[in-house]
Order: structure tokens, then C-alpha cells, then sequence
């Protein structure tokens, strides 16, 4: 959950992006890439110094961080807070890229599964597990994309990695007997790195059904969820953003500085710890001014980033 404020990023904070930049919550539309939707913040926001935290895929609808100007540097540490998602899991159906987008590669009639034998499995997955991305997915092997490896021909097997599942919860089951299959509705809670595609894939197998991901809607990342987004319909009509400083608040543990360690930090000096071990701590200065994310090493902080002079 997140450790900052607990204060809501605010919805249309400002209608221009100052010099420091800030955050746009986009609710992300289904068709589109994350690098579609930078694109065109790019155009409102009238820079190129755009990117986005936790890359949705193109089926997939929600919160999508766009950080514009020297928020982009908070962009990294942003993405790497727990998520979210309302997903729709289809058993019956394995593809070959482990959601609808993908060819269907077995069909194993799952209409008759037990509701209770799926919320069994469902607990595999719940907690600390271990989970092998998706063949198509952005990880690079020896700098090439895996999904560039697997649409080439190339049988690609990524290495396991833990990742933490919070809550895995069934909300529906539809069965349909025309097509053979189960679907599941879920809402997940889980840490950076997780793929919802994954847990489908894997959910499917430990029910010797297969299973894909039919639809995803990220609902939340960190301090920020639905209610502070807006689509892009809305920003094109005014183009708002949450600013650097109100997004590190509402983020991230708050560190406030005098004036002198404010001055010292911008220059690079490091400062004594701030006793928050793992977790990145937003520095403010006297004024109110975000001037760095620090992170503990032993009996100093550092800063991982700095967002003055």
C-alpha cells in the first residue's frame, strides 16, 4: 500500500505544466499503446520530455502514470509501487500469447469446473510466488525483446521471478456452454513485475483447462487510482497535470529539509539517514519545494534523484 501522505493526488491541479513539470493520470482506452498515449501528451503538454510508469498492454484499460518535464525522473520509482487490476480470466483456453490478443493454441471444455475448485487453486497464487513471464512480453534477452525473439519462431523460456500477489479474488463465475469455458472475474493486488497474463496462463494449468487473460483494468498504482484520472477526450479538451511536488507528497515518505540540507543536497552532499529502510523518501525544502528522492545506505541518504538547480 502506499507509504506516503495518504493524501489523494488531486484531480486538475493546473491547467499548464509549469517549468517542474508533473503527472498526468490517463485513463488508458483499449487499443491503444503506452506509447500511443505519450504521444499524445506529448502534443498537449507541448514537450517531448514525456514517459510513462507500468506499461499497459494494448487490450488492457486504466490508471497509466505519464510523468511530463523533471516528474519523469520520478517515473521509475512510481512504477515500482502495487497495483491494482479488475480482471476477467478465461479457462478452457490457452494462447499463444497468454491473452485474447494471442492464437488459441488448446481448447479443454472448463464449463463444468466447480467454483470452489477454482477458488482452491486460486490460493496457489496467492502471496510470494514464483512466475514465468509471458514468451511475448518487453524483457530483453541479451537486449532483444522477448516478444521480438517469439514472433521470429524462436522458443522462448524466461526465467522464473518472485513476485507478490496481496489479493487474488474471484467476484463472478460465467459459464458458457456454446464455447466451453469458464470465465472468472477477479480484482488483484500485487507488486511491481507481476503479469496478470501469468496468473491466467497459470491458473489454467493448475486446472488442466488452460487459461488466458481476457480483459484487464488497472484501477491503481501507488497513491493514485481512478478517481484522480481522466481520459483523453478530457485532456484534450484542458490539459491538466498533477504537479512534481504534490505527486512526491502524495507518493512517497516525507523528508522536510532546512535550508541549509536542502542547499547541501542540490550540490550533491549526502545527509544523515532518514530511517526508512527500502523505501525511496521525498525531501522538501523549506518552501514546500520537492528537491530530492533519497534512499538509505547504512548511516547516510543519497539521493536517487535531484529535482533542483
Amino acid at each position: 500500500m502506499p507509504t506516503g501522505s495518504g493524501e489523494p493526488a488531486q484531480r486538475g491541479a493546473v491547467v499548464a505544466p509549469p517549468q517542474r513539470g508533473g503527472v498526468v493520470v490517463v485513463d488508458k482506452p483499449t487499443g491503444l499503446t503506452s506509447h500511443d498515449v505519450v504521444a499524445r501528451v506529448r502534443r498537449l503538454a507541448g514537450t517531448r520530455r514525456v514517459g510513462h510508469a507500468g506499461t499497459l498492454d494494448p487490450m488492457a484499460t486504466g490508471v497509466l502514470l505519464v510523468g511530463v518535464g523533471r516528474a519523469t525522473r520520478l517515473l521509475g520509482h512510481l512504477a515500482l509501487r502495487d497495483k491494482d487490476y479488475l480482471a476477467t480470466m478465461r479457462l478452457g483456453v490457452l494462447t499463444s500469447t497468454d491473452d485474447a490478443q494471442g492464437e488459441p493454441l488448446t481448447h479443454t471444455p472448463a464449463d463444468q469446473l466447480v467454483a470452489a475448485d477454482v477458488v482452491a487453486a486460486m490460493k496457489i497464487f496467492t502471496g510470494e510466488i514464483e512466475q514465468r513471464p509471458p514468451a511475448v512480453s518487453a524483457i530483453k534477452i541479451d537486449g532483444v525483446r522477448a516478444y521480438t525473439r517469439a514472433r521470429s519462431g524462436e522458443d522462448v523460456v524466461l526465467a522464473l521471478r518472485s513476485v507478490t500477489v496481496s489479493r487474488f479474488e474471484a467476484t463472478d463465475f460465467r459459464p458458457d456452454a456454446e464455447l466451453g469455458v469458464l470465465d472468472v472475474d477477479v480484482e488483484v493486488t500485487c507488486s511491481s513485475g507481476t503479469y496478470i497474463r501469468a496468473i491466467a496462463r497459470d491458473l489454467g494449468t493448475a486446472l488442466r483447462v488452460g487459461g488466458h487473460l481476457a480483459a484487464l483494468r488497472r484501477t491503481r498504482i501507488g497513491a493514485f487510482d481512478l478517481s484522480a484520472a481522466r481520459t483523453l477526450p478530457e485532456l484534450e479538451a484542458e490539459f491538466t497535470l498533477t504537479p512534481l511536488d504534490l505527486v512526491a507528497a502524495s507518493a512517497f515518505v516525507r523528508r522536510d529539509l532546512d535550508a541549509d540540507q536542502a542547499l547541501a543536497l542540490s550540490h550533491g552532499a549526502k545527509l544523515s539517514a532518514s530511517g526508512i529502510d527500502g523505501e525511496p523518501v521525498a525531501a522538501f525544502g523549506p518552501g514546500g519545494a520537492l528537491v530530492a528522492l533519497l534512499e538509505d545506505r547504512g548511516d547516510v541518504a543519497r539521493a536517487l534523484a535531484v529535482f533542483v538547480g
